[in-house]
């Protein structure tokens, strides 16, 4: 009888621990069941309202709506700095033609042009207040005197050169002489500065004429906002390096945009500022709430995976691979994450500008422009859902392994012809003066654009380079447009028979899949369907939803 008691005692404990084991693994199995659910099939499992994907909505038209305010805005501002660049070199540049000749504007070939354009620089900035359409003037230093212009000139420091007898002496030293010029004053610089502007053009090396003007952005009031009080550091270059016969003219200029010390406007500028700091700050908390749902997701995926992986190790022995332990950690929720860093870091700057407390506007649109984009890509996660669509992001998933790996083998030689075509076909044709000109050419010759003018363009007078230049062309164009883009073409089509294979056969399962689909007795390895692409699973499974609406299936 005593036996038969400890037998029952005995019993009823494994029994008890087994039913325990038993509820703790579908305990488990509901989770896991749950966390990889659709928005949707959440509600329907447990009427949970879908708070992230109301919030991705919201933030997503709210972004959106940021950034084509911003970039009206600083629209208005690009154009006031160009087209004040435009109205400066017509006003001190003498003959300009309203466009640049390459990389400068002006070129002078006479001793005489030189001194025509220097002294029309200094002519035209005496009398400034007269000729100027736009509310600009001269700026004022600390003492609330107006600050003058400078004209400095860089020589070689002796020289003496004799081209008919093919002999020069130079000393390489630079020396700078310097005069300046008040405003009011600059009309008569003819009678008091007469020696200084005596060049030796052996000598010249360059002139520069620098000044200081002021200007008010006053088209900004049009859009309700308030204008902007711009310092223009103008730079003109008179560059005689080259000795060449040829003189080039630079007109630089450096826009810095601040708040107006003393203003006034009536209206609803003011009002309208205040509107969009408001609306900014509540793009800020809706970023906010969007980053603390993702991480928390996060979070709670980490949770799960060690769940997951103590209940694999105690019952079988085994530790979760790879494949599955990269199903909890959701790329999606890091972009989103991403996403609202930068979109809060922008929306801050944004508000310091229209506060006039900075001015870094290309800052600014980096910011606002990359998380937006960041944003309208994470909208695929949700297109993924969907059988049809979901057929394009997986084999853009599928491809891009071997695509980013083809590309680091193709870009080699890319980069091989981007050297040599810099260093040979530079001196001679526009398109390859640059490392950076080169690469665009040649990227643009891949997509089989510009092609004729690139051959028709390079000068014949050197022959040994034109017979290069003929072989290096038709060698890249054959190479990269039948070879490497039907090899990179190849790659996607593919991926994308794979996937559809694997839509018809079946895909494989891991120890994860096996276990959210209850099949308890098949947790060890089979012999899984393995292709040239390696694909998870899980990114296929919302494919077999509209044939399997009562089974619960993952969604990557």
């Amino acid at each position: 009888m005593e036996l038969l008691s400890r037998y029952l005692d005995r019993s009823n404990s494994v029994s008890s621990t087994t039913t325990l084991d038993v509820i703790k693994e579908e305990k488990l199995r509901d989770d896991l069941k749950y966390y990889f659910m659709s928005p949707c099939e959440k509600y329907r499992a447990r009427r949970h309202i879908p708070w992230k994907l109301a919030v991705q909505i919201l933030k997503i038209v709210m972004i959106t709506t940021q950034l084509v305010l911003f970039g009206l805005n600083n629209q208005l501002v690009v154009s006031y700095k160009e087209e004040n660049a435009m109205a400066l070199k017509n006003l001190f540049l003498k003959d300009y033609g309203g466009t640049d000749e390459d990389d400068y504007c002006v070129a002078v070939y006479t001793q005489q042009d030189v001194y025509d354009s220097l002294f029309h620089v200094l002519d035209q900035y005496g009398q400034l207040g007269r000729l100027a359409v736009g509310p600009i003037a001269y700026a004022e230093d600390e003492d609330g005197g107006l600050q003058a212009l400078v004209v400095c000139k860089n020589l070689y420091r002796k020289g003496s050169l004799q081209p008919s007898d093919e002999a020069y002496d130079i000393d390489a030293q630079l020396e700078t002489v310097c005069l300046s010029l008040h405003p009011k004053t600059a009309r008569h610089w003819r009678t008091h500065n007469a020696s200084f502007f005596d060049l030796d053009f052996y000598r010249l090396v360059d002139v520069k004429v620098t000044f200081k003007l002021k200007g008010i952005n006053l088209q900004t009031v049009r859009s309700r906002e308030l204008p902007d009080c711009y310092s223009f550091s103008v730079t003109i270059t008179f560059d005689n390096q080259c000795h060449s016969g040829k003189v080039k003219l630079f007109l630089d200029i450096d826009a810095q945009s601040s708040a107006c010390r003393d203003w006034k406007i009536s209206g609803t500028a003011e009002k309208n500022t205040h509107y969009l700091l408001v609306f900014d700050g509540f793009v800020i908390l809706v970023c906010l709430t969007s980053a603390v749902l993702c991480t928390r997701s996060i979070v709670l995926a980490v949770r799960l995976l060690q769940r997951f992986s103590r209940f694999l190790h105690e019952n079988h022995n085994r530790n979760v691979c790879e494949d599955d332990q990269g199903e909890f950690l959701n790329g999606w929720y890091v972009l989103v994450i991403v996403s609202d860093l930068l979109t809060i870091i922008g929306s801050i700057l944004k508000m310091e500008i229209q506060a006039k407390s900075l001015t870094s506007y290309d800052v600014c649109s980096i910011f606002l422009g990359t998380s937006t984009l960041l944003v309208w890509v994470g909208v695929i996660r949700y297109l993924g859902y969907f059988q049809k669509y979901n057929v394009l992001i997986l084999t853009m998933k599928a491809a891009f392994p071997k695509v980013l790996r083809f590309c680091c083998c193709a870009g080699m030689i890319y980069l091989g012809y981007t050297f040599c075509g810099w260093i040979v076909l530079g001196p001679y044709h526009e398109k390859f003066e640059g490392l950076s000109l080169v690469a665009e050419c040649l990227f643009s010759l891949l997509n089989g654009d510009d092609m004729f003018t690139t051959f028709a363009q390079l000068k014949d007078k050197n022959t040994l380079v034109w017979l290069f230049s003929r072989a290096y062309l038709y060698s890249f164009i054959s190479l990269f447009i039948y070879m490497v883009l039907s090899l990179f073409i190849a790659l996607i089509t593919d991926a994308y028979e794979t996937i559809k294979n694997y839509q018809r056969d079946g895909f494989p399962l891991t120890d994860l899949h096996k276990f959210l689909r209850e099949q308890k007795d098949t947790l060890a390895p089979e012999e899984s369907r393995q292709t040239d692409v390696h694909i998870r699973y899980p990114v296929f499974c919302c494919c077999e939803r509209a044939h399997e609406n009562d089974e619960v299936t993952l969604i990557s």
